[in-house]
């Protein structure tokens, strides 16, 4: 099943202990809580299934962790951001 096929959903590709992706651990968590959200955590470090499942989501968007996906909107966040981007990004706005 290629990217494009899937079913919507809101993807967090991340490397372990990557500092840029602990600072947006605790947006992650506010938004699931808040929000009720699921957000799929993929880490790509230490996991190449993960690693390629990022690439053919990061087509020369990012290049980096962490990158979060939205299949729904094609949206994208490359990185840290503002909660408030954050979740209007979940939400697809």
């Amino acid at each position: 099943m290629t990217a494009q096929q899937e079913k919507a959903r809101l993807l967090e590709f991340y490397g372990i202990d990557c500092p840029h992706c602990v600072k947006m651990e605790s947006l992650v968590k506010k938004l699931k809580k808040e929000e009720k959200i699921t957000i799929e955590q993929l880490e790509v470090w230490s996991n190449p299934k993960n690693a390629e499942l990022m690439q053919q989501y990061d087509t020369g968007l990012c290049g980096g962790v962490p990158f979060f996906f939205n299949t729904k909107t094609r949206k994208f966040i490359c990185g840290s951001t503002t909660y408030e981007k954050f979740k209007q990004w979940a939400l697809g706005k």
